[in-house]
């Protein structure tokens, strides 16, 4: 391997990806990105498009997935931390609607790939979070799905929050161990569970 170490997760598709980081009394550089390296590791896909989105402490993005067009996501986080997560949407996985967590922040430089087929969503656990995504396919209007956040049947556990499911994915109720209360849009309150989605399990 060159600059970039992958690590499988417990989740067959889920990879943590480690850059190496060079630093002195100037600062750091580090390959976020190495084409080479994740060929090496069996990782093949092509990006098609980069993200940027800032959120503040409290705000929970997901859980997202493309219905008809599913994207690949290279993650990561180049100031704060969020407590980034996946969940198995394949029909056919052994670890179908298991999750996985992984903490990324501006300081490990850590970054997860979720490959095609997964449910995508974080948590920003810092003041402000500045989140960068490459993805292997466009954002695709109306082909957008959900899954409700705080499904039982699913389990995420979610550092830090307080509070307990009122049957249904809006956030009353539901704090930071600081107080602070999780912020969702609109959209993301209204995501059924897993089991309300999806029929063939």
């Amino acid at each position: 391997m060159g600059q970039i170490k992958v690590t499988k997760a417990p989740i067959e598709g889920l990879y943590i990806i480690e850059p190496t980081v060079h630093g002195d009394n100037r600062g750091y550089f580090t390959e976020t990105y190495n084409q080479r390296d994740m060929h090496e590791a069996g990782l093949d896909m092509n990006f098609v498009q980069d993200n940027q989105s800032m959120s503040v402490k409290g705000v929970l993005r997901g859980l997202h997935f493309q219905k008809q067009y599913p994207q690949g996501k290279l993650v990561r986080v180049i100031r704060g931390s969020v407590f980034d997560v996946a969940v198995d949407l394949r029909a056919s996985s052994e670890t179908y609607g298991k999750w996985f967590g992984v903490e990324l922040t501006a300081e490990n430089k850590k970054q997860f790939y979720i490959s095609e087929g997964f449910a995508h969503g974080f948590l920003v656990l810092s003041d402000e979070a500045e989140f960068c995504y490459k993805v292997t396919d466009f954002y695709h209007p109306g082909d957008e799905g959900g899954l409700a956040w705080n499904d039982p049947a699913i389990g995420i556990q979610w550092p830090g929050l307080k509070g307990a499911y009122p049957g249904s994915a809006d956030p009353a109720g539901y704090t930071l161990s600081d107080g602070t209360h999780l912020n969702l849009s609109e959209k993301d309150c209204k995501w059924l569970t897993l089991g309300q989605t999806f029929t063939f399990k």
